[in-house]
């Protein structure tokens, strides 16, 4: 398949972030192209630091979107598959729902027949595509192994896949967990993945030669569980984030807590940028982003808390900390940019 380019604080301390932060950060859209009047189905983004692109899978549309975040024109990676579901008595369509960025290769995850696909960073073009026994939720490229994780809710399990080769992927290992996983963070440095189990409330640490569960951690989320996760490997303190707060645990002494902080309702999965140490944590029923800063004791502040829209969520960071925020019922992305200090 040949895309086509289109324009168009301290321990146990919850700390909450001010009512009133300074307006340093700017909000615009980008529409994606094929969205419906109902808006499209979005749930994780990447970011390709190498190419400088956003990754959006697309749900129903049956595409990927690709923004280039230097003069936002999108290129649109046609030809995924799609399929109506039936979740909690109500039947949707689904399809290409997450994404993740190796050595020159996007991987996306479809709902719509359970698979993973390879497309070659630059020039888009869709390689093979695996199948797996259920649908994939989260994907995470490990580099150190050349493997692509793809958690699988369905299964309480771990699709562990091999990327040696970019134009073969294939089946390496399955991982059973105790729980439904959700969310996802690697530290190649230290060999370990990291997962939660949503409805155990539970966050694990998986040796990744091994493929075992090492260590059980208790981020203390409630009933609703825990979903995102990052890790900030200098400091090697794991955030995980709660529906409406976040947590610090400190992986190198068990997960010990450190600090929290709220950050309002509807939070879902989150991104680190680790050359600041800024969790970008998008609440979708508060409708706000709040940049937190982790710093050196570990503690969190919140550096700007930006209004954006109601369902906007799983924001995506580059390097120079603009932000990419899904907005699903809209059918378009949001954009934080840095205004100010």
């Amino acid at each position: 398949m040949i895309f086509a380019a289109m324009l168009a604080v301290s321990c146990g301390v919850r700390m909450r972030a001010p009512a009133a932060a300074s307006p340093v950060r700017a909000v615009h859209t980008i529409t994606l192209p094929g969205a419906s009047s109902t808006g499209v189905s979005l749930d994780y983004l990447a970011y390709d630091r190498a190419h400088h692109q956003v990754v959006v899978p697309g749900g129903e549309t049956g595409a990927v979107a690709v923004v280039d975040v230097r003069d936002e024109r999108i290129a649109i990676v046609p030809g995924f598959a799609t399929a109506e579901v039936e979740r909690r008595g109500t039947n949707r369509m689904v399809g290409p729902s997450s994404a993740t960025v190796g050595d020159g290769v996007i991987y996306v995850g479809n709902r719509g027949d359970s698979s993973v696909c390879a497309i070659d960073s630059a020039s888009l073009r869709v390689g093979p595509c695996l199948k797996l026994a259920a649908m994939p939720d989260g994907l995470a490229y490990v580099a150190s192994t050349r493997e692509v994780w793809a958690t699988i809710p369905r299964d309480k399990s771990i699709a562990v896949l091999d990327a040696k080769t970019a134009d073969a992927l294939a089946p390496k290992a399955m991982i059973p967990l105790p729980g439904t996983p959700e969310g996802f963070a690697v530290d190649d440095t230290r060999g370990v993945f990291y997962t939660n189990l949503e409805d155990a409330d539970r966050t694990l640490r998986i040796d990744l030669a091994t493929r075992q569960v090492t260590s059980t951690w208790m981020p203390d989320c409630g009933e609703a569980g825990p979903r995102g996760l990052a890790i900030d490997r200098s400091s090697n303190v794991l955030v995980v984030a709660c529906t409406d707060h976040l947590v610090a645990l400190d992986a190198a002494h068990e997960g010990r807590r450190l600090a929290t902080m709220d950050v309002g309702a509807g939070l879902d999965n989150i991104d680190l940028l680790e050359s600041s140490h800024d969790v970008y944590a998008a609440a979708a029923h508060a409708a706000t982003l709040t940049i937190a800063h982790l710093d050196a004791r570990s503690a969190f502040t919140a550096r700007a808390v930006v209004a954006t829209r109601v369902g906007a969520r799983n924001a995506v960071a580059t390097e120079e900390g603009v932000a990419y925020l899904t907005d699903g019922a809209e059918g378009k992305i949001l954009v934080v940019t840095p205004t100010g200090p």
